[in-house]
Formats: C-alpha cells, sequence, structure tokens
C-alpha cells in the first residue's frame, strides 16, 4: 500500500508534528509551506497560502505525482490568523484570510480529489473557534466557522467515493502561532484549560493519523481542547 500525507503548513507547529507522525505510520509525506521542514524525510513544495495562484500550481504538482499512490491524505493545517474586529476589518484583509483559510483549501481539494484513492481523506484542521467566537478575532472565527461548513460538504459531495473527512478542533496548542497571538498572556489561557496545560502539537497530530485510518468518522467534528472551562 503506497500513501501519502500531503499537508498545508507543515514545516512547524501541528504541521510539522503531524507530518512527522504520518511519516512514523509508513506514509510519504509532502509540506506545502513557505519554509521547508527541517526534518528531511517530509517533503516540501513551496506554497503561499495567501496567493492561490501558488497553491494552484502546487496542486498541480502534487496531482501529478498522484499515480504513486493508493490512498492521499490531505491535510488542511496551515491558517492566516490576525487581531481584528468586526469594527475595523477591511473588506481586502477579511479576503485575504478567507483565502488562506478557505480558498487555499478548496483549491488544493479541486485539484487532488481526482488522484484520490480509496480509503483517501480530506481531514480540515479547525479550532474551538469553528464553533463560538471571542473578541478581536472576526476574520479567523468566521473562516474556520466556514471550514466546518466545507467539511460537512466534503462529506456529502465524496458520499460513494470511498473518501471520508473530518475536522479536528484543537483547544489551546503550544505553537508558535498561539504564543505569538496571545503574547505574556499564556497562563491566563491555561487557566482556562480543565487540563492545566496546553494541548501539545503531537496530540493533534495522532488524532489526524487516527481520523485517517478510521472511515467511521465521516463527517465528524472533533474536539481536542483538554477540556475548556468557559467564563
Amino acid at each position: 500500500m503506497r500513501r501519502a500525507a500531503v499537508l498545508t503548513g507543515g514545516s512547524r507547529g501541528i504541521g510539522l508534528a503531524t507530518a512527522r507522525q504520518f511519516v512514523a505510520a509508513g506514509y510519504e509525506a509532502i509540506s506545502l509551506s513557505r519554509s521547508a521542514p527541517v526534518d528531511a524525510d517530509i517533503g516540501h513544495i513551496a506554497t503561499d497560502i495567501t496567493d492561490l495562484a501558488s497553491v494552484e500550481a502546487a496542486g498541480r504538482e502534487v496531482a501529478a505525482r498522484g499515480g504513486a499512490w493508493d490512498q492521499v491524505v490531505l491535510v488542511h493545517n496551515a491558517a492566516l490568523h490576525r487581531h481584528d474586529t468586526v469594527a475595523d476589518l477591511t473588506g481586502a484583509d477579511f479576503l485575504q484570510v478567507l483565502t488562506a483559510n478557505l480558498a487555499a483549501p478548496q483549491a488544493l481539494n479541486c485539484a487532488l480529489v481526482p488522484v484520490m484513492g480509496a480509503g483517501s481523506s480530506i481531514l480540515y484542521i479547525g479550532s474551538t473557534l469553528a464553533e463560538k467566537a471571542v473578541a478581536g478575532a472576526a476574520s479567523y472565527v468566521a473562516s474556520k466557522h466556514g471550514m466546518i461548513g466545507l467539511m460537512r460538504a466534503t462529506c456529502q459531495d465524496m458520499a460513494g467515493r470511498d473518501i471520508h473527512t473530518a475536522c479536528i478542533c484543537p483547544g489551546f496548542t503550544d505553537t508558535e502561532m498561539l504564543r505569538a497571538h496571545v503574547g505574556d498572556a499564556v497562563d491566563t489561557i491555561t487557566a482556562m484549560v480543565a487540563a492545566g496545560r496546553l494541548v501539545a502539537p503531537e496530540e493533534i497530530a495522532r488524532l489526524a493519523v487516527f481520523c485517517a485510518g478510521n472511515p467511521a468518522l465521516n463527517g465528524a467534528i472533533l474536539h481536542a481542547n483538554l477540556g475548556q472551562i468557559e467564563r
């Protein structure tokens, strides 16, 4: 069985941890990202998710290799997260976030579904904010809500093709993106987690590999947040 895992943002954080887990499980892993992964056994295609032409070119390059694989797991992991509000988010800035977080994943779906064999999967990495909102993250919240809709559409549209899908919604995960976004408030957000710690990227990665091998989860939303305390 020849299997490939194609991931956006596989050079760091959840994406890198997930690529490593797929390699350990016997997959060929390819990261679509601006920077190359540090691991030599993870392939790389330079890709900018804010630029649809770049994403479409990467999709064509991956699709050209499709004949080499029996199954493909496509993991939509990379995302653009900005601090903005409904009061100050411009249309142009909103469009850029929607391009990165929704249009880019769909462009890759369009490119790769034709080369996905039976048992393949399309996995979306969502967020706790895919089902609720907080102040100061308008574009991210809206785009992640849209990602759940895209996953549900994927489930319906792939019916009968033996391609399954799921959306994993991590909570506060110990990544560079999270730390850059919250700054000195890490202790504050950790206090909002029932387990009293941040989620490790490797925990999300293991869940992605599990979803790839379990078609029964088709259309599922999986909450991976260590138990979030609501206030």
